[in-house]
């Protein structure tokens, strides 16, 4: 009789304790609750068990534990009693802050913060080198003014080879007296230059395959959203592509162009970005800079929002400020309220269309009202013209001739350093020529100028 072997069971998920903290004055997007709720995705995404959350409302963060030192002791008790081992803050938390509250909580519980959340979440997500890269460079920028909490337990050590078995990137020979501490952090700042390195090449590898996308005069298309809107979804049934989709937040990392056919035979290329989030690290922001310049260059921005989620306002204006944040907030903008099949009636999302310009109410899921959103694109890309004064100059002459070949034009003068040109233009178009654009009456104030 043969005996059976077990079956294979699932790693125990770490248990993690929630902390909000609500500062009066702070400007925030989203309430206490909903923040700790989406806090709370992010750590289910991360592999995380929650067993609890603790909120408390401040004047300010305490100094030394950003929390009160009531709520550290209350919050030591809560993470014993659910015998959590991550303690997780919704906010960034200061390196002071977390070498306190380590040693307050003891040496069972760690301490993560939001934006340590994140870079977890990210690297767990990230699969093409660029995006490994990227999420490495950003790990090690927000861990290395952090490394005193991780090793003020090591001795100085004198001259002599090899390092312990802590250290980042490897180790050579150490100088006389210098400390592991400093060995790594040079060792860091290594790393995080050969990445810079790395990740200019793949800006430019970027920049020279979008200036090919614009000599094809193939209008160009970014998706952008919070994350889990629904972008990828769009995507998908648009251009019967195979992202990546799962109902978890930054399911998909990596931007992904497909060409997509728009009504009377007219084209564009549709680009998936990735998601935002309120309080995105600036690391991030930073590190993904040759991905987010995907969204700067476009076109056109089609702004997915997930209208069935309590705080889709709120979450539209995270966006709002990102776009603004990366460069890209005078881009023409389409709002697409998706996942109307969730909503208990749909007709409520097609009445919310009039607080957002340009919009359209769609379910990426089922199709329903992706006719109408594929004709607003059309209209925005090909029939939308827009009223413009340029001047430009004789080096933009590629511009100059767009404008000839596209353009409605009214008035061309030539000046001594360029070209002044007054007309209409595709609606697209105008974040191309955003850099020369003058107010009305502008040409007029610099003439009386130069004549005084």
């Amino acid at each position: 009789m043969s005996k059976k072997l077990p079956l294979p069971t699932t790693p125990p998920r770490e248990r993690a304790y929630l902390v909000g903290v609500e500062i009066y004055g702070r400007e925030h997007l989203l309430s206490l609750e909903d923040s700790l709720a989406e806090l709370t995705l992010l750590a289910d995404t991360a592999g995380l068990e929650v067993t609890g959350e603790l909120t408390q409302k401040l004047e300010r963060a305490n100094a030394v534990t950003f929390i009160g030192s009531g709520k550290v002791a209350e919050l030591k008790a809560l993470a014993e009693e659910t015998l959590a081992q991550l303690v997780v803050f919704d906010d960034e938390l200061s390196p002071r802050h977390q070498r306190e509250l380590e040693k307050l909580l003891g040496t069972n519980v760690r301490i993560l913060d939001r934006t340590a959340l994140i870079l977890d979440v990210f690297a767990q997500h990230a699969h093409t080198n660029e995006g490994m890269l990227q999420v490495e460079l950003a790990q090690y920028e927000y861990y290395l003014p952090r490394l005193t909490g991780a090793w003020t337990h090591l001795a100085r050590q004198a001259g002599g080879g090899g390092g312990s078995a802590g250290s980042v990137g490897g180790v050579g020979l150490r100088g006389p007296g210098e400390t592991q501490l400093e060995l790594d952090r040079r060792n860091i700042r290594k790393r995080i230059a050969h990445l810079k390195g790395e990740l200019e090449k793949v800006r430019a590898h970027r920049m020279r395959y979008r200036l090919q996308r614009k000599r094809s005069r193939v209008p160009i298309v970014a998706l952008v959203g919070y994350t889990n809107a629904g972008k990828s979804t769009l995507l998908n049934r648009l251009a019967k592509a195979d992202v990546y989709v799962a109902d978890k937040l930054f399911a998909t990392l990596d931007p992904t162009t497909r060409r997509v056919e728009l009504p009377g035979g007219y084209q564009a290329l549709l680009t998936d970005t990735v998601g935002f989030i309120q309080k995105l690290p600036t690391t991030l922001v930073a590190a993904f800079r040759a991905t987010l310049e995907e969204i700067a260059e476009a076109d056109l921005l089609l702004h997915i929002v997930d209208i069935s989620h309590p705080s889709a306002m709120n979450q539209a204006q995270a966006v709002q400020h990102t776009l603004k944040e990366i460069g890209a907030g005078h881009i023409p903008m389409i709002t697409v309220l998706n996942k109307i099949d969730r909503l208990a009636d749909p007709q409520a999302a097609r009445a919310a269309i009039q607080h957002y310009p340009q919009s359209v109410a769609i379910s990426a899921r089922t199709g329903d009202g992706l006719p109408d959103m594929l004709a607003l694109l059309h209209n925005a890309l090909y029939e939308t013209y827009t009223p413009i004064l340029v001047r430009l100059p004789y080096q933009q002459g590629q511009l100059i001739s767009l404008f000839h070949e596209v353009g409605q034009i009214e008035r061309v003068e030539h000046e001594r350093g360029g070209v002044l040109m007054q007309g209409s233009i595709p609606g697209r178009l105008t974040a191309q020529f955003s850099l020369w654009q003058l107010r009305p009456g502008e040409k007029e104030m610099e003439v009386e100028e130069d004549e005084v």
